[in-house]
């Protein structure tokens, strides 16, 4: 029975076979460089999503300030809910946003806290689905 160049246990696809023929390493290298191309690529997608994530949080948080110091206070709370929504440590960010903010203004934001996390979450949702119909 012969085995066709492109059987899996030809040198192409198998390593240890790839030593006889100089161009089937070359080929395995470049497999193996692609590949980690990849993973490099994939490393910067997710590090550039934690970025945008940190730019996201500083902004929700500078536009709570900004209506708060102006007496808008719901639109003060709808940014700051955003901010809390994304934090990584929520719990530190609401213990100085308690000692920062006029009690009612907290109470705002305390009950509001459980729908700002669902409607973003489900934003992210049908974002992950949109990204994986692309590819």
């Amino acid at each position: 029975m012969r085995r066709s160049k492109h059987h899996p246990t030809s040198a192409r696809h198998h390593p240890s076979m790839a030593y006889g023929c100089p161009g089937c390493v070359y080929v395995y290298e470049r497999r193996k460089e692609r590949e980690k191309a990849k993973e490099r690529e994939a490393e910067l997608c997710k590090m550039k999503n934690i970025g945008r994530v940190q730019e996201f949080f500083l902004q929700e948080v500078q536009l709570g300030e900004h209506w708060l110091s102006r007496g808008e206070h719901k639109k003060s709370v709808e940014h700051l809910t955003n901010a809390i929504s994304v934090c990584a440590q929520p719990h530190q960010l609401l213990q100085v946003l308690h000692h920062a903010l006029p009690p009612q203004v907290f109470e705002m934001l305390m009950q509001r806290i459980p729908y700002t996390k669902q409607r973003l979450q489900a934003a992210l949702n049908e974002q992950d689905c949109a990204e994986e119909e692309k590819e």
